[in-house]
């Protein structure tokens, strides 16, 4: 009993100690960059590169999302609207592609490219820092493609956008390892897959198989607990 109780008082002792130890830290929720987006110019030039296509793999992440004629999804992030052809003809007539953006004169963009490319079913929404704005209940899949790290106060984030996920619904989570490589943002902006996976259970959300890999980022499916 008494070998216990030092055993005890040992942990106890190198927890605290580790707590109070210079640099110790529980990770971070907040973005981890944030940029201007308003430049819709610049940023067509690199979200739309041609090359873009060997490292994303837009159809194996479109591929991981399960879709079906009629589901509604929501990219959130959808930038210059890399991949909303794409779904928009997964999901055919009778579905919705919400395209998410914070930024207005991406949401402009996004608008005039539906129009020309004549995905009807596109939605453009000019989503807040704090909320995508997407209707109650009736998002079947919602998609973050190299959006998540730009994110504040992530777990709060997650816990209100559960909401917006239709029964049996799932939120897609596709992001940069966390090593250095040829593509990609530096070091410090990339988050390690075990931390998204934490912060999404923190926000209510368990994770799923997925058999989609790809070769420079994660790709986590998350569906809300019971």
């Amino acid at each position: 009993m008494k070998r216990m109780r030092l055993g005890i008082v040992a942990g106890a002792l190198a927890v605290l100690l580790g707590a109070c130890a210079p640099g110790w830290a529980e990770p971070s929720d907040d973005a981890t960059a944030t940029h201007s987006f308003g430049d819709v110019e610049r940023w067509e030039k690199v979200f739309d590169d041609p090359a873009r296509a060997s490292w994303q793999q837009p159809a194996s992440i479109v591929q991981a999302l399960a879709l079906a004629p009629g589901m509604v999804v929501a990219d959130v992030g959808a930038g210059t609207g890399y991949l909303e052809r794409m779904l928009s003809e997964v999901v055919g007539a009778r579905g919705v592609v919400y395209a998410v953006e914070v930024e207005p004169n991406l949401v402009t963009h996004l608008r005039e490219r539906a129009e020309r490319e004549g995905t009807a079913n596109v939605i453009p929404v000019l989503g807040s820092t704090g909320a995508p704005r997407l209707p109650a209940g009736r998002v079947d899949r919602i998609l973050l493609v190299d959006t998540y790290h730009h994110i504040n106060g992530r777990v709060d984030y997650f816990r209100r956008l559960r909401a917006a996920l239709a029964p049996g619904g799932w939120v897609v989570v596709v992001d940069w390892e966390k090593r250095e490589d040829t593509v990609g943002p530096e070091l410090n902006h990339r988050l390690a897959r075990e931390q998204v996976t934490s912060e999404m259970e923190r926000a209510g959300y368990r994770p799923l198989e997925t058999a989609v890999r790809l070769p420079h980022q994660y790709l986590l499916v998350f569906t809300p607990r019971a």
